[in-house]
């Protein structure tokens, strides 16, 4: 390992200057708002602001899924909260998710509106609220959420550890990428284990479990995240390349990995979405663009 000057912490730590990186613009050390903003409210009675990263897009994989299964109160307004221009700390966003972080969900349905913060959380009150892709068995609805929680518990290591220091900080350190590189590939090993002796991560049906873990480990399997596929041999993990693969071929999840995405090919993206009819008109229009 490479000889680096040593960092000595301070007694009292304070918050002299920008940590630099990607995100150093919007990183700050107190919550609460930084501005007035009030947020948009569209025709029904689920609304999602959001961003398409992988924990956004848990959210808006789930809300399709839900109207392919038939129920029609999942019909939602997915709003774009652009996260690199601090809309997440807007009072509006703030009010509905005093964390600042997306996606954040305002649920109209009922006599008062109900807010719901964390993705775990969200895709849980969705599959409750309708009765959906969480088993109503005990054993198999504990095996779900066993496995919905270490999505929510590890992720943090792979996107916030590995991927920070990969892709995003402003000096590439030595022992932190082998540190959070050994950790993610022990998760893939966690996961390629599991996927060994079952079709999806709680068991032989798809549920909320799967649409957690997707746009976090499939991403990576499949080459989105941090263009870190080759550093990592995702290759090796085959049964984790089978199951992502297997999830990803779900009309449900195409739609729901473009809403508010902002990122990557511009045909497949859907800033905003607020009827099904919007994905008609965005193929329309990537048709249209392929004549040209």
């Amino acid at each position: 390992m490479a000889n680096t000057p040593e960092y000595v912490p301070p007694k009292v730590w304070s918050w002299s200057r920008p940590s630099g990186g990607s995100f150093a613009g919007i990183n700050r050390p107190t919550a609460g708002p930084t501005h007035e903003a009030e947020l948009p409210r569209g025709r029904h009675p689920l609304q999602l602001y959001s961003q398409g990263t992988p924990n956004g897009v848990k959210v808006t994989i789930m809300l399709e899924e839900l109207l392919a299964l038939g129920h029609a109160g999942a019909e939602y307004d997915a709003w774009l909260i652009d996260i690199g221009q601090g809309q997440q700390f807007g009072s509006g966003f703030v009010a509905v998710n005093p964390n600042s972080k997306i996606p954040a969900l305002l649920d109209l349905s009922g006599p008062s509106p109900i807010r719901v913060f964390e993705s775990g959380s969200i895709l849980l009150y969705l599959a409750e609220k309708f009765g959906a892709l969480l088993p109503p068995d005990a054993a198999a609805r504990t095996e779900t959420l066993n496995w919905l929680f270490w999505q929510m518990g590890s992720a943090p290591f792979l996107g916030g550890g590995f991927g920070h220091f990969y892709a995003y900080a402003p000096t590439r350190i030595e022992y932190a990428i082998d540190r959070y590189a050994m950790e993610v590939k022990r998760q893939l090993d966690v996961l390629d284990r599991r996927l060994s002796e079952s079709e999806y991560l709680a068991g032989p049906h798809y549920t909320i479990a799967d649409i957690a873990a997707f746009p976090w480990y499939g991403g990576l399997v499949k080459g989105w995240q941090y263009g870190a596929a080759e550093f990592l041999s995702v290759q090796d993990y085959r049964n984790v390349q089978r199951w992502a693969e297997a999830v990803y071929e779900r009309p449900a999840v195409r739609r729901g990995r473009m809403v508010n995405r902002t990122r990557g090919e511009p045909s497949e993206q859907l800033h905003e979405r607020h009827d099904a009819s919007d994905f008609e008109r965005r193929t329309q229009d990537k048709l249209a663009a392929a004549a040209d």
